[in-house]
């Protein structure tokens, strides 16, 4: 069999909105819809040839039901005949797409894919996990928390054990957070996004009004005193809070990933190859430490350690996640998250994860570096870690 490598071709991203923000009146379909015909126009590749969309959509109902990837494509205005698929691995199901595109590309399934995800978290109704205190959802069923024996819980209450087990402060994680929005502000002023952003305006019916050129959550003072006066949310003692949380958002982002021998003899420009891609699942209870034993499985599989990586992703649930990931890996601040996460960008949960792959790529080719690390962790006890090469 011909040996076939996966590569990443292209990858855009809107802004991030706040919650009943600047993109709050984009049905979600439309929104992931624009940013599929930004991509295919901006590549140049024939439409027609896509084997597959695979969007991440984390909360699927109502606007976001019934298969919002093929909804997209429709929305999109590419042709029929591409078919789409919809998964779900929580906060990490636009790397998840990512990485299912990419196995699809090395096993001969495809030869060229649209990978990526979507969230309008203004449009869709949220569920009572994220009201502090609420009970759980319906999705537990009996045995599983006869299993457990009533310890499972929401996210939030489970930042509060994962500060707990890891020995994080609040002075710790207010710290971090004000770095976020540093890095974040710093990357934009720098014009770091602006070749991965998606031209969008506000109103979905004016395509000529002015674009949303920077990501919204990203506040340029923030008045640390305030900060560290705010109630924490989930426990009376705890440490967690709003502002060393991930912001409620809505977003949309897509990366192109194709053969690389299919990609060359068309004239695409291959950006970036996979070194390695892991899942991993750990315990549901504290939720985050996944990504630990997903990273370990990666760099394994790469044959890497961790010294080698030149840039690190993890995604900013909450401030308590990177900290923790840092501790076991020994990261220095200058590899970690240099251009802010999703406390200062935001967290619209299916896209992350495209999101911030698209940003990690594009700030390998800015540094002239060449190793970069995602990982998310995810509800239930979940993570995926993905390893990409600079070309």
């Amino acid at each position: 069999m011909i040996n076939r490598e996966a590569v990443i071709v292209d990858a855009v991203r809107t802004p991030v909105g706040r919650r009943g923000g600047v993109l709050s009146q984009w049905h979600p379909a439309d929104l992931l819809g624009c940013t599929l015909r930004y991509l295919v126009g901006r590549s140049g590749v024939d439409p027609s040839t896509i084997d597959d969309v695979i969007a991440g959509c984390v909360l699927q109902h109502d606007q976001q039901s019934s298969n919002i990837a093929r909804h997209a494509v429709l929305s999109a205005g590419l042709p029929e005949s591409v078919p789409a698929v919809t998964v779900d691995r929580q906060c990490g199901s636009g790397q998840q797409a990512v990485s299912f595109a990419a196995h699809g590309v090395m096993a001969g399934n495809y030869d060229l894919v649209i990978a990526g995800g979507v969230e309008s978290m203004s449009q869709v109704t949220m569920p009572s996990a994220f009201q502090p205190g609420a009970p759980l959802g319906p999705q537990y069923g009996p045995l599983e928390l006869e299993r457990y024996d009533g310890r499972l819980m929401a996210q939030g209450p489970s930042s509060e054990l994962m500060n707990d087990r890891f020995g994080i402060s609040r002075e710790e994680l207010d710290a971090y957070s004000v770095r976020s929005h540093e890095r974040a502000l710093a990357a934009t002023r720098a014009g770091a996004f602006v070749k991965q952003m998606v031209p969008i305006t506000a109103d979905p019916q004016d395509p000529n009004g002015p674009c949303i050129t920077a990501d919204e959550g990203i506040r340029e003072h923030l008045d640390t005193e305030k900060m560290a006066g705010l109630k924490t949310v989930f426990a009376k003692n705890g440490r967690t809070t709003a502002a060393n949380a991930s912001q409620v958002s809505d977003g949309a982002a897509a990366l192109l990933v194709a053969d690389r021998g299919y990609a060359e003899q068309k004239g695409l420009k291959p950006r970036a190859r996979f070194r390695a891609m892991s899942v991993a699942g750990a315990d549901p209870v504290i939720q985050f430490t996944a990504i630990l034993e997903a990273t370990h499985k990666a760099l394994k599989m790469a044959g890497l350690s961790a010294a080698d990586i030149d840039l690190y992703e993890v995604n900013e649930a909450f401030a308590g996640v990177p900290l923790m990931f840092q501790r076991e890996f020994d990261i220095p601040d200058d590899k970690l998250n240099v251009n802010g996460g999703s406390v200062a960008i935001g967290h619209p949960l299916g896209s992350t994860g495209a999101r911030m792959l698209t940003d990690l790529l594009c700030e390998l080719e800015r540094s002239g570096k060449k190793l970069g690390l995602q990982t998310i962790c995810e509800a239930h006890g979940t993570a995926n870690t993905t390893i990409i090469e600079r070309i």
